[in-house]
């Protein structure tokens, strides 16, 4: 079993994220979900990236960073678009990480909060190929720069959607999400503590 935080994407904890998390928690893992709005969600991914900007992006990942702060080191950080950014920034800068999973994290370079990568971290990107909020290149880049100190694997899926994984969302994608979802079982199956 492997103790995982997950961070919800801009839109907030949806019924889509908890039921991801509730997938997860069926393959015998345990799975934190903080609710960094403060049970606020929104109908739109606009709508819910204007909320955080109000907030300030440094003030979510600080709200990330203490919902962190009362669980094991040990941890993989995992997390949706905005909160993959908040999982990025955890497993990059708190010390005993276990691994990352960055779900529609396809456009934040690796350097973003530290100049390197720790050792044995490894990460997991997903991403939809033709996501318009990626940015071609840098989850390659990414992953490559990782690869000098941990694994590093990108998933690429068809399509355009950006929260495909979300099942109370309409770009919802049921064949891709259960491929994630298997990929992701297997990569915490490898990190399992206790």
């Amino acid at each position: 079993m492997a103790d995982l935080i997950l961070f919800h994407h801009a839109q907030g904890l949806t019924e889509g994220v908890v039921g991801f998390a509730d997938r997860l928690r069926e393959a015998g893992h345990t799975v934190t979900v903080p609710d960094l709005y403060a049970g606020a969600t929104f109908e739109s991914l606009a709508a819910g990236v204007a909320h955080a900007e109000s907030l300030g992006f440094d003030e979510f990942l600080t709200a990330a960073a203490d919902a962190a702060a009362g669980l094991p080191e040990r941890l993989v950080y995992a997390g949706f678009s905005l909160g993959a950014l908040a999982a990025h920034r955890l497993a990059q800068t708190r010390p005993g990480g276990l691994g990352a999973l960055l779900y529609h994290h396809g456009d934040v370079p690796m350097n973003t909060f530290s100049d390197s990568w720790p050792a044995g971290v490894d990460v997991q990107i997903h991403v939809n190929e033709n996501d318009e909020w990626r940015q071609p290149g840098v989850a390659e880049e990414f992953v490559g720069n990782v690869r000098q100190t941990a694994r590093a694997q990108l998933f690429l899926y068809p399509g355009s959607s950006h929260l495909f994984t979300d099942s109370s969302l309409p770009d919802y994608d049921h064949a891709s999400t259960t491929e994630v979802l298997k990929r992701s079982r297997d990569f915490l199956d490898g990190r399992m503590v206790g």
